[in-house]
């Protein structure tokens, strides 16, 4: 694909509906949603190429979303104050239809990353975009930052939409980047939340010296990236984050991507091209640009003839034994993946000027 940065614009804003929300995919039927995680990556790429409107089209969303949400915020919050553990029931789903509709299937709904992403992607649309927030944005984060701040600490289902009893590292530093972003964005005062999760994560996310999956694991994931970037929970050279990086390189890389973790069989657990660009947006950031461009190419090579990049590859599997499994049962590997697109634009940019 000559020129993939045009064509990822391209499928991102066809993927946009005319409510704001970008599908996830627009040809893979589980995931013809959208999800507050992905949305929220969409829009901070979306504002990183100029496209302003798009992304405050999509934040404008993503906010009457939880405006409609408001009962459950209160009811989950209130419990969480009465009983000091949330309801079975009262949260805030992950998964909508392009209207802004719950999703009538089943699904692992109970999900807090996405929340906390979407603060720190509105921030980041306010200074991309030079555009003020109006009002109704900023009360929509406030109800979102209250949601954030009863359940932080309780298990959810993690961002790749698994181990629901667990409490996740990057679920954490999701919503401490979220929170953060608020009080920056509104001038209030949250930091005795944010330092409690910061010492969570310093705490007991840690082992032989690397930042691990979640609570309690010894392993690595691809998305402990985000604690350097883009949430700073840690700065890029720290030397926890340093040896995290080394160890999801020795541990998850493929051929030249990134799998998700080690033991991953969905779709056979491939090289996923989000992570990749993840990582390459790591390397440009703490200067490494060598380090960047490979992962670039490699992403680049991945693009089919339409241009489109899919979740993840098909040639490299954790558990090949399982790739037939998942196809029989949801079709063929998401492709495009809106998500992917944009983590490959947020890495050539990165490239370009950092």
């Amino acid at each position: 694909m000559k020129n993939l940065v045009k064509r990822s614009i391209e499928i991102i804003k066809e993927g946009q509906a005319s409510s704001g929300a970008y599908i996830a995919s627009p040809n893979f039927q589980n995931y013809a949603y959208s999800w507050f995680r992905d949305g929220a990556f969409i829009a901070y790429s979306m504002d990183l190429y100029g496209e302003n409107q798009s992304a405050r089209h999509f934040h404008e969303w993503a906010a009457s979303v939880i405006s409609n949400n408001a009962d459950v915020i209160t009811r989950s919050v209130n419990t969480v104050e009465q009983s000091g553990k949330p309801s079975n029931t009262d949260y805030i789903h992950t998964r909508y239809s392009l209207d802004g509709q719950v999703a009538d299937r089943e699904w692992p709904n109970n999900q807090l990353d996405g929340i906390g992403t979407w603060l720190w992607a509105l921030k980041a649309h306010k200074e991309l975009s030079g555009i003020d927030l109006p009002g109704f944005l900023l009360d929509s984060a406030e109800l979102a930052v209250q949601y954030l701040s009863a359940l932080w600490q309780f298990p959810c289902s993690d961002c790749w939409e698994e181990f629901h009893d667990q409490v996740h590292t990057y679920t954490l530093a999701a919503i401490q980047a979220g929170i953060k972003a608020f009080s920056d964005l509104s001038g209030s005062d949250h930091q005795s939340v944010i330092d409690a999760i910061q010492k969570t994560i310093i705490d007991q996310c840690v082992i032989n010296s690397h930042f691990t999956k979640r609570l309690g694991s010894e392993d690595v994931d691809a998305n402990l990236i985000s604690l350097a970037v883009p949430y700073g929970v840690v700065g890029i050279e720290h030397p926890q984050m340093m040896a995290t990086i080394k160890k999801i390189e020795e541990d998850l890389t493929g051929t030249k991507g990134l799998h998700r973790y080690a033991g991953d069989s969905y779709y056979g657990g491939g090289e996923w091209i989000l992570l990749s660009a993840w990582l390459g947006w790591y390397w440009s950031e703490r200067g490494n640009k060598t380090r960047a461009r490979e992962l670039l190419v490699w992403i680049e090579s991945q693009a089919d003839d339409k241009g489109y990049l899919p979740e993840q590859t098909s040639d490299h599997l954790n558990k090949p034994e399982y790739y037939k499994i998942w196809v029989e049962r949801w079709g063929e590997i998401a492709n495009p993946l809106l998500w992917s697109h944009a983590k490959y634009l947020i890495l050539q940019n990165s490239i370009m000027t950092a």
